[in-house]
């Protein structure tokens, strides 16, 4: 009997993605396991396993396809002998090319058969062996957790995405009210009527920059921000740095300035547990960890990896972590679990020499740091003479409905407290 295979969801909040590449052709044998096609989504580049075995009968959605939705059909999978019959893919639309406006029908009727396909279900659970062994181990009730394999089959992304999104419920709440798309209020006919006499080049929008968007304009508008700023003197970490990375020439570790910020913000987060929050609807999830997430440029967007219990690790560790996080970030590899969660948000643009800037809030972390460059300034000590002193700009950014002006200030004060002097992290 011919089984569908369909659009997977690689995250809790995944709708749609981009059938990237094709790992297997028409005409091949598959076994349960096997790697089968490399699934783009806003936030990385996966490889899709298979949950059945049999021969690969139809290829439904061509390589380099859009806005391919959750559990629409993608292949068809055929037990040995068996032989297509026209009839089975008379109601699958095969997307021959990559998502454009002539292809909106399209994918609204394959929308239409996944949504009768997901209205067939069993009390019987479904699991793929991996799936009920990493349940096992994790102490998870199957009874729980959707399915996004075919016909609802719990697969081993589903036991992953679980049990990281689980714990604290903040996945589960948040995705409760989800984003609106992004709307621009002008037409995009009248705006490009506005550019008519204009030379321009029409740049499509990809899964990552619509996210951003979406997210991003959810925040401004829902979320009430704050601002705390101070500047803040780093002679003596750059010191202690210089220091550190004189006993550490021998490895391949080097401390930047970034891996001492994020200790600092983890620090500051235990000395201020009330600021460890998030937003989750109808109440607030103070968490325990420090789960701290920083945002990294990559060439058409922006990810922010998740470091968890950075209260807990030394600069070394947090630095090997971060660079190999980055890396992951700018190879769209990283793991649901890698950048999802947190409580807590670092943007850096020193390095370029910005001085100062507000960063917008990421959903549903109750503060972001925006961290300025370093820069040479004149000090007026306490005995009023004046120095010059290495200086750097902090702009705290908080959600007021998570946190109140006095509380931002503790946690902006004990973020200075450790970053002025840091030999207090290593205490």
């Amino acid at each position: 009997m011919s089984v569908n295979i369909l659009m997977p969801a690689l995250s809790p909040t995944m709708e749609e993605g981009t059938l990237a590449r094709w790992l297997v052709k028409e005409g091949d044998r598959i076994s349960s396991g096997d790697l089968i096609a490399e699934i783009e989504t806003d936030k990385a580049t996966m490889e899709f396993e298979a949950v059945d075995e049999g021969i690969v009968g139809k290829l439904l959605v061509s390589e380099g396809s859009e806005g391919v939705k959750v559990n629409s059909p993608i292949a068809i999978i055929l037990d040995d002998g068996e032989q297509l019959e026209a009839s089975e893919t008379t109601n699958l639309t095969v997307q021959e090319e990559p998502k454009t406006n002539s292809t909106e029908e399209a994918i609204v009727q394959v929308e239409q058969i996944s949504t009768n396909i997901a209205k067939t279900s069993s009390k019987r659970i479904f699991a793929t062996p991996l799936a009920k062994r990493l349940a096992k181990e994790k102490g998870l009730n199957l009874e729980s957790i959707s399915g996004s394999g075919p016909h609802g089959r719990i697969v081993k992304n589903d036991i992953l995405s679980f049990s990281v999104s689980s714990p604290n419920k903040v996945q589960e709440n948040f995705t409760s009210t989800k984003a609106k798309p992004f709307v621009n209020h002008d037409s995009n006919s009248s705006i490009e009527t506005l550019y008519a006499d204009r030379e321009f080049k029409e740049i499509p929008l990809n899964g990552m920059r619509k996210t951003v968007a979406s997210r991003l304009t959810e925040a401004k508008q829902n979320v009430p921000h704050f601002y705390l700023r101070k500047e803040i003197i780093i002679d003596e970490l750059l010191i202690v740095r210089s220091r550190m990375n004189e006993h550490l020439a021998n490895t391949n570790s080097k401390l930047s300035i970034n891996d001492f910020i994020i200790k600092a913000c983890a620090l500051a987060l235990q000395a201020v547990p009330a600021a460890n929050s998030v937003w989750a609807g109808d109440k607030i999830l103070q968490l325990k960890p420090s789960d701290i997430a920083i945002a990294v440029a990559v060439e058409d967007g922006l990810f922010t990896p998740v470091i968890r219990d950075a209260e807990a690790k030394s600069l070394s560790k947090l630095s090997k972590e971060m660079k190999e996080l980055a890396e992951k970030a700018r190879s769209k590899k990283l793991m649901p679990n890698e950048y999802q969660g947190g409580s807590f948000s670092i943007s850096n643009l020193g390095m370029f020499g910005i001085d100062n800037f507000d960063a917008v809030i990421n959903p549903p972390h109750g503060a972001i740091l925006a961290v300025g460059a370093g820069l040479k300034k004149p000090i007026v000590n306490e005995d009023n003479t004046i120095a010059v002193s290495n200086v750097m700009s902090l702009t705290l950014s908080v959600d007021h409905r998570v946190i109140d002006g006095a509380l931002g200030a503790e946690l902006m004060q004990n973020i200075t407290k450790y970053l002025e002097d840091p030999v207090l992290m290593m205490a």
